[in-house]
């Protein structure tokens, strides 16, 4: 069963220091956290925070070019949870076909973020 999901934050795990990013499902009180990288999880911060960067980062250099290809992020969905690590799947829209991209959830979120798209 799919639920969407909104972020709900950054934490940092104090035991390791490592960033969380916390989703919450928008029909209760759930919440998945997932831990991430340094890296990605400053990307998912700057944008809730919109903070606009220089130059394009990583994840806003993903949205435009998926946007110049003609093509549009419907939805992200974190979909399984396997050997302690999680996955997800990016959702795209090219004319009349929707591809699906492997992705870190991480990656996922901070994209869905940027094209402010749905997450599962």
């Amino acid at each position: 069963m799919e639920r969407e999901v909104k972020v709900r934050g950054l934490l940092v795990d104090p035991t390791t220091n490592s960033p969380i990013v916390l989703l919450k499902d928008v029909k209760s009180e759930a919440m998945l956290p997932i831990w991430v990288g340094p890296f990605e999880a400053n990307s998912i911060a700057t944008e809730i925070e919109k903070v606009a960067p220089q130059r394009p980062m990583t994840h806003d250099l993903l949205r435009n070019a998926i946007r110049q290809l003609g093509g549009a992020v419907e939805r992200v969905t974190v979909t399984e949870l396997r050997d302690n690590t999680f996955y997800a799947l990016i959702e795209i829209r090219v004319r009349d076909e929707v591809v699906l991209v492997d992705a870190r959830p991480s990656d996922a979120i901070a994209l869905a973020l940027r094209v402010d798209c749905p997450i599962f």
